[in-house]
């Protein structure tokens, strides 16, 4: 499918732009003028308490329908991607690992990779080539092969489903990732293979939004910076440090601000 164009478009503009950004959900404002920019070749770091809007703005990011965006825009590279549907976002670049990935019953996961390769690429990528790269990720992130037969998320634990995520994004090799909670529910073990998969995939061809409520993901993957979240605004930037200072303190005295 092509990509609408647009005059806004800067080729010098290597980065994902939020934009005075306002959603409302079902009639309720969850997201109130938000601002970010998160360059690419750098990690962010999102963090706030439940509620406070980190899973709306990686969904209205990605374009999905429930999230209506009343003001403000989100652009990628220059283009202004607001009214685009999700699989033009795609296109340009964008990709989101979902906090609960979402079972798909009779399709594999080997056609479903296949399918959004071609998708992405315009082309039809030769079946060998493509098993070559699936199986070396495979190895990578330490999964079964006999999963590449098994239908996308079905039966699969909540560590192989974060996973495979990050195995989609090896693959599509995305512009920015917005890695919504890919923490939540993960043993130590799979934590450590996931934040491995996206230590390996980070660089200057890829900006990482990565959306998460506690510190421990943290001390695998280094932010270059730390954004905190309440009540659908960004009340507070920093460096690293900010996410200690978070864990020591938590978010009571946000609250008491606010």
């Amino acid at each position: 499918m092509a990509v609408r164009n647009n005059n806004d478009r800067s080729p010098d503009m290597a980065e994902l732009q939020i934009e005075g950004l306002t959603v409302e959900v079902e009639g309720q404002e969850i997201l109130h003028g938000l601002e970010l920019v998160v360059a690419r070749g750098e990690t962010h770091a999102l963090m706030g308490p439940n509620g406070s809007g980190k899973s709306t703005l990686a969904y209205a990011i990605a374009g999905h329908p429930a999230y209506e965006v009343t003001a403000g825009h989100v652009r990628i590279d220059g283009t202004d991607i607001t009214e685009l549907t999700p699989d033009e976002r795609a296109q340009l670049g964008l990709f989101l690992a979902m906090q609960y990935p979402t079972e798909i019953p009779g399709v594999s996961l080997t056609n479903f990779l296949r399918t959004s390769l071609n998708a992405l690429r315009d082309e039809d990528v030769p079946v060998r080539t493509f098993m070559k790269e699936l199986r070396a990720q495979f190895d990578v992130l330490d999964m079964d092969p006999a999963f590449m037969q098994r239908n996308v998320n079905e039966g699969f634990s909540g560590g192989e489903k974060k996973r495979f995520e990050i195995l989609q994004m090896a693959l599509l090799r995305p512009r920015y990732a917005i890695l919504d909670e890919t923490d939540s529910g993960l043993d130590i073990d799979a934590l450590r293979v996931v934040s491995e998969g996206v230590n390996r995939l980070r660089g200057p061809d890829m900006g990482v939004l990565l959306i998460t409520h506690y510190t421990r993901i943290l001390r695998y993957i280094t932010p270059d910076r730390v954004h905190v979240m309440f009540a659908g605004r960004i009340v507070e930037s920093g460096g690293p440090e900010l996410a200690e200072e978070l864990e020591a303190h938590g978010y009571e005295r946000l609250r008491v601000h606010s």
